[in-house]
């Protein structure tokens, strides 16, 4: 996928490109503003906001950070092993930068995709605000502040993580998303100031409506004001030129209608994307250069037929997501989120939740080039809390401002079709539910026209939030046995499952009999307290805590009616906290279908077997146990009409899948030596797989998804370290701890195992192997060169892989 990477960041350079050019008539830049911050993890008080203050012994970095990454893993950690028993505390954040003289003439702006959390910034001594939502992005004018010429500017930003736990989750802390600093003219087209809908959109045309909030901070006067559509190849496909606008001082609302004659309709197959380029003229000079995402599409909820996309029906297949990036905790970066997508897209995954806050813009830029169905959500709770400082401390200043904030900065985003409200609100219990709810959607619709949800973990007529009557789809948690009741319990609504399943599994690992489901936990205060369990689930599809499912459960049911219009898998990925069932010394969840280090589990391939037309043959578990154990053998596959298991060349058998179910199960007594599965379609063969009993450990391979990285200091490369034996064989309960040494122009930025109990940190040169499995993450610095990483282990062969960085 580096084509999409390259892509993203040109999109980036074309917008700059824009801004800076035109013979420098633009009065707009938008410079990245990450590098060269100092940082001190630290009690100290407000006179860090001091200009003066001395910060000499302060450790430099480049944002975006998270602080909580960095740390130790403890139980006693304030924000306990639901928020991942990583450290929180206060931190502060300083960078000392020039503007030259010619910039006095400009407004200056400081912008923050995200701060976790409560947030305090100051420039040069003057205080700017605060911003109590970790997760929100935010603006902050400079101009009155600034120093120009040879006279530093200093920008200080407190973050306060200190009272926990204030999340279910891991939340990190820090500047852990990016930073713009953005100059403007005086007149300018505000932050998030488009918005880009299309009423009409036939495969004929398209009807594009534009509106801008363009700003003057002069007395009034006249501009010429352009748009024109501009194809993501290239193309130039709509233009409306030099029309006269007479301005006001102050915010000014301008409406602009423009026609896309055969339009290409954005889907998740073709996701194809435009680009509206306003420009603003005044004496014959372009003083402000704005661009705004489009991609044009028509889509339906029906209560009868469920989803369509462009007139076609589809279904959302999709996962929830929390933001964490596994070993690189909070920190933010574009190339770590697409490997995250693309391998979702493996799976055959259409749809990301952003579960349960506002994602990093680059999450959603990312799923409009490569073609996702978002539910982009607001809130995780209300004015009830659920954690002692949560964010219903805010609510009644900010939840206004915070949701306003979300719908105009994400509102033109294609991939986004929903809206949601809230997860799980305490609320839709009482009275207070109704009211709140209607509030809220009438802030959204005030903004946005597209769908409302609420996650609703008590999906019933008598639920406050339902009664509100604000929500256009009708959003389930889980209650996977009341949806074929829906269209009687629900007449006329419209359904979506926000959130399905929470199966649980830990990779690699197997427990039998394979053929009874459990529900984990039945009691939280009796069942795997600390040191009474081996914190393991296994990784057969039959284990989920009690109010989910089994993923086949669940899966079997929405693929079964039209009506259900999709479902969003709690969930795609591990994420470090809520360690469900477990508690200490786990400190990781085991819901998702790919670990924390990104390495599927076995029901990634049901998913793929069910959701592509990839052909599939996955056969589980390996083959390394004990003589005469009872095994049993699971194959997921599709393309083909039956299965037979060989062991050791004897063949144990034919299996068919039974009525609806999604995979064929063996149970044998087990040997050492090769189990080898063949599918075939009237007969004739499809596709085979052999799993052998592995040997000693002897070898350590290493396999880079891209060996060629953009030299930005940014771009990463992610290195499956794996064990074999002496015949290539994966060694499948592998342990050994592997050290690693990076050569030329790069550093390691995280190890990872996807051991969800593991208490090793994740910045590291070492890591243990976890049945058979480790990670390495190379990221580029701005030098270009080639990367020589080695990695040795006791006993083992080392290996080393080559990376160029360009």
């Amino acid at each position: 996928m580096q084509t999409l990477f390259n892509r993203l960041g040109f999109i980036l350079i074309f917008i700059i490109a824009i801004s800076c050019g035109q013979e420098k008539a633009s009065q707009r830049t938008v410079s990245d503003f990450n590098q060269g911050w100092l940082f001190s993890l630290t009690d100290s008080t407000v006179e860090a906001s001091d200009p003066s203050f001395n910060d000499s012994s302060w450790r430099a970095l480049d944002l975006p950070h998270d602080w909580s990454i960095e740390g130790a893993f403890n139980k006693d950690n304030p924000a306990g092993v639901g928020g991942g028993a990583l450290p929180g505390g206060i931190g502060w954040y300083r960078k000392a930068f020039k503007l030259q003289k010619a910039d006095s003439s400009q407004l200056v702006f400081i912008d923050f995709d995200g701060i976790y959390c409560n947030s305090e910034v100051w420039i040069n001594g003057s205080y700017l605000g605060k911003r109590p939502n970790g997760y929100i992005s935010f603006r902050y004018e400079l101009t009155p502040y600034l120093n120009y010429g040879d006279i530093e500017n200093v920008i200080s930003v407190k973050v306060n993580n200190d009272q926990q736990p204030n999340s279910r989750w891991y939340s990190g802390s820090g500047i852990y998303r990016n930073v713009w600093l953005v100059k403007t003219n005086k007149i300018y087209v505000d932050q998030w100031g488009s918005q880009v809908t299309t009423p009409t959109v036939t495969e004929d045309s398209a009807l594009v409506h534009l509106k801008i909030n363009l700003q003057n901070r002069l007395d009034a006067s006249e501009v010429s004001v352009s748009h024109k559509i501009v194809g993501q190849d290239g193309s130039e496909v709509a233009i409306i030129q030099n029309e006269k606008v007479q301005l006001k001082e102050g915010k000014n609302e301008l409406e602009a209608q423009i026609n896309v004659d055969k339009p290409r309709l954005w889907s998740v197959e073709d996701p194809f994307m435009y680009k509206v380029i306003t420009s603003i003229e005044q004496n014959d000079k372009i003083i402000d250069t704005y661009s705004t995402s489009l991609g044009i599409r028509y889509y339906e909820f029906n209560a009868e037929t469920g989803f369509s996309l462009n007139g076609k029906h589809l279904k959302i297949r999709g996962v929830c997501n929390h933001h964490d990036l596994g070993a690189l905790g909070a920190a933010i970066n574009t190339r770590a989120l697409e490997r995250q997508l693309e391998i979702m897209k493996g799976m055959g995954v259409n749809g990301i939740r952003t579960a349960h806050n506002p994602p990093a813009p680059e999450l959603l830029q990312l799923c409009d080039s490569m073609g996702f169905i978002v539910m982009d959500e607001a809130f995780d709770m209300w004015a009830k809390k659920k954690v002692e400082f949560d964010y219903s401390q805010e609510w009644d200043l900010w939840h206004k401002r915070d949701l306003e904030d979300l719908i105009k900065r994400d509102r033109n985003h294609p991939s986004i079709f929903i809206w949601s409200i809230g997860n799980e609100i305490l609320e839709q219990w009482d009275s207070t539910g109704t009211t709140i709810a209607g509030e809220l959607a009438s802030i959204v619709k005030s903004l946005d026209d597209r769908p409302i949800t609420s996650a609703l973990n008590d999906p019933q007529p008598s639920n406050k939030i339902y009664q509100s009557k604000a929500l256009d789809l009708v959003g389930f948690n889980y209650h996977h046995q009341d949806y074929e009741a829906f269209p009687s319990n629900f007449p006329g609504e419209k359904f979506i499952a926000t959130e399905t399943t929470s199966a649980l599994a830990t990779r690699g690992h197997y427990d039998m009999p394979s053929d009874s489901i459990r529900r984990w936990p039945i009691r939280w205060d009796l069942e795997f307290t600390e040191g009474n369990a081996d914190n393991t689930v296994s990784a057969y599809d039959n284990v989920s805590a009690p109010w989910g499912s089994t993923h086949e459960e669940t899966l079997k049911i929405i693929e079964k009616h039209d009506y259900l219009s999709g479902m969003y898998i709690w969930t795609g990925f591990d994420y470090i906290g809520e360690p469900t069932p477990y508690t200490w010394p786990s400190r990781s969840s085991y819901f998702g279908v790919v670990d924390l280090a990104g390495f599927p589990k076995d029901t990634y391939y049901l998913y793929k077997s069910v959701w592509t037309q990839d052909t599939v043959l996955h056969v589980f578990p390996h083959w390394n146990w004990t003589e005469g154990k009872t095994v049993d053998v699971w194959a997921y596959y599709n393309q083909a009409d039956e299965a037979e298991l060989f062991l050791n060349g004897e063949s144990k058998g034919i299996m068919r899948k039974q009525g609806d179910d999604m995979h064929v199960m063996w149970r044998l007594n087990y040997e050492p030596g090769t189990v080898k599965m063949i599918t075939r379609k009237n007969g004739q063969q499809i596709s085979a797989k052999e799993i052998k009993t592995a040997g000693q450990a002897a070898i350590i391979k290493l396999q880079a998804d891209r060996s060629e990285i953009m030299a930005d200091n940014k771009d990463l490369s992610f290195v499956t370290v794996s064990i074999h034996d002496a015949d290539g064989n994966l060694v499948p309960n592998a342990s050994d701890l592997i050290q690693f040494k990076l050569e030329g122009e790069g550093q390691i930025v995280g190890v990872d195992n996807g051991d969800p109990t593991s208490m090793e940190s994740f910045k590291a040169e070492e890591r243990k192997a976890f049945n058979g499995l480790a990670l390495v993450i190379i990221k580029s610095t701005s030098k270009t060169g080639e990367l020589k990483l080695t990695a040795t282990a006791k006993g083992l062969e080392s290996t080393t892989i080559n990376l160029q960085s360009k």
